[in-house]
């Protein structure tokens, strides 16, 4: 029997190989994937915080709640604001110093919930992240791990 991913829940399969697959669509440049790269990111490194290292949880958490609350056109806005703010040419201050006052504030103190709802093997659909659907998988993943960080129920 293969057990499921410790980190996310997932059922089986490898989440990092998944991870890594998307991660090539997305830097391929090509739509679906590239404009929702943050996005995924954002909830791979949620889901599997063991590897999220020194990254900023409140950039993420703006990048989820961006996307889920006014789709790529919110998203490309964020990120496109927060490329400047790290630029040197505006004082390097950073995706940390940016103004992510319309979110609401990161759980913090909060451990990572352990089970979503979706998870990257659900959003791979067959493995292989197909065009069709991906970005309503992308906004289900997004909710899914927004809701679980917020304490909301998740599972059966």
């Amino acid at each position: 029997m293969v057990a499921g991913c410790a980190e996310c829940g997932a059922a089986a399969g490898s989440c990092e190989a998944l991870f890594h697959e998307l991660l090539a669509r997305d830097l391929s440049g090509r739509v679906p994937w590239a404009p929702l790269h943050a996005v995924s990111v954002a909830c791979y490194s949620f889901q599997h915080p063991g590897r999220m290292g020194n990254t900023v949880p409140a950039y993420y958490w703006a990048v989820l709640h961006a996307y889920v609350r006014g789709g790529v056109d919110a998203l490309t806005h964020l990120t496109q604001r927060t490329q400047q703010r790290n630029s040197h040419r505006y004082g390097g201050s950073g995706p940390a110093a940016g103004d992510f006052s319309d979110v609401p504030e990161f759980p913090r103190g909060v451990g990572p919930p352990g089970a979503y709802e979706v998870t990257i093997q659900d959003v791979a659909v067959d493995g292989d992240f197909p065009a069709d659907g991906f970005e309503e998988w992308a906004r289900r993943w997004a909710e899914a791990t927004i809701s679980a960080w917020n304490g909301e129920h998740v599972g059966p």
